[in-house]
């Protein structure tokens, strides 16, 4: 049986991966949840209710955050990145141009690292048989 986190078969995927990719499913998840509190406590008018829900929305920021840091951890371009953009002050956009550019400078296997997760990998089914 296949899940929906995996693109390609799990049996074909290394432990490290298929690891990976769950905690990238949670970090979804978790983000998902975030905003459905924030829509919930946009239009709760009962006070109780709404502790409640900040307290669950508070449990779903650090479940976020522990799913990010752990995938940082693994992933050591990522992390570069999100050094640079995280925490800083100004703006975002540019911000996030400048840290890719440096983390990805001079370095040919960095640079096709970074491009890789921009792809599909659509190209390379090109003339793909099946």
């Amino acid at each position: 049986m296949g899940f929906d986190q995996y693109h390609d078969p799990p049996d074909e995927l290394p432990a490290e991966t298929r690891t990976f990719a769950r905690l990238a499913a949670s970090l979804e998840e978790e983000a998902q949840a975030i905003g459905w509190y924030e829509q919930r406590l946009a239009v709760e008018r009962d006070e109780q209710a709404r502790a409640i829900m900040r307290d669950a929305q508070g449990e779903e920021f650090k479940h976020f955050s522990m799913d990010l840091e752990f995938l940082l951890r693994r992933t050591p371009l990522w992390r570069e990145i999100a050094h640079g953009i995280l925490f800083q002050e100004g703006d975002i956009v540019a911000h996030g141009e400048e840290a890719e550019e440096e983390a990805t400078e001079g370095s040919t296997e960095q640079q096709e690292a970074i491009g890789a997760t921009r792809s599909l990998r659509i190209g390379s089914l090109k003339g793909a048989q099946r």
